[in-house]
């Protein structure tokens, strides 16, 4: 049997590790970077939309936008955007949350589906928690074709298709359907916000801090579960300095 391995003194240990930071810094320092400015853009305009909100002021595009919009009002766009909100929650984005998590986990994507299990199980109740945070009464400019009852700040809608749109979109970076993911999710998303301002049932102030929390929460289970070098669909099993972080 051979004899256990001596611990290295705390000085080379240290040495070890500042080695190893430095070569990760130099490595990946502009990712670095850039999820740092990505991550501080949306959080200070969520913050700047929940201090508003707070103080009882008016969102000054509000108004205009919704009024815009329902202007546009025909029996086609009805049906379409009926359909896109529909698709936007219980009858698209939902099962197909529920369908992609399964599907990932029998084919022993353990790591992917800890990640869409994360983003989307964790955007809806940060959704359900929030909404009963701010308690925003839906607007009421006009009578919807659509009503709904529970509360508007944030859209759960738009939560939802934006968590979902990114973890698409994360999953697939590194494949060759990048783009085509990105140019679908990005319609998707923006058809299905749009559906709920011109239903009447959200202010776009509501579909922006939907966005924004979305892609907070997303972004950052990615970077949580997929931290270092590893990333989807990676067969390698890899580890940073042998070790799996």
């Amino acid at each position: 049997m051979a004899p256990p391995a001596r611990p290295e003194p705390t000085a080379k240990t240290i040495a070890k590790e500042a080695r190893f930071g430095a070569a990760f810094l130099r490595r990946h320092g502009l990712r670095l970077l850039l999820l740092f400015i990505g991550l501080l853009l949306p959080l200070w305009g969520f913050a700047e939309l929940v201090e508003e909100l707070r103080e009882g002021e008016p969102f000054v595009f509000d108004e205009p936008i919704q009024v815009f919009v329902h202007d546009l009002a025909t029996a086609g766009f009805d049906r379409v955007f009926l359909l896109f909100s529909a698709l936007g929650y219980q009858w698209g984005v939902v099962p197909f949350d529920i369908a992609l998590v399964v599907i990932l986990a029998i084919t022993r994507r353990a790591r992917e589906g800890l990640f869409a299990g994360l983003a989307l199980g964790g955007s809806a109740l940060l959704n359900l928690m929030t909404k009963q945070l701010f308690a925003r009464e839906r607007p009421s400019l006009w009578e919807s074709i659509a009503p709904e009852t529970s509360f508007s700040f944030p859209s759960g809608h738009a939560m939802g298709s934006m968590t979902l749109a990114w973890v698409w979109v994360l999953l697939a970076w590194r494949t060759p359907w990048r783009w085509p993911v990105v140019i679908a999710m990005l319609l998707f998303t923006v058809i299905v916000g749009l559906s709920r301002v011109y239903l009447g049932v959200h202010y776009p102030s509501d579909i922006l801090a939907g966005w924004t929390a979305a892609s907070v929460w997303a972004v950052g289970c990615f970077f949580l579960v997929f931290r270092h070098d590893r990333h989807p669909w990676d067969a390698s099993g890899w580890a940073v300095a042998g070790r799996d972080p």
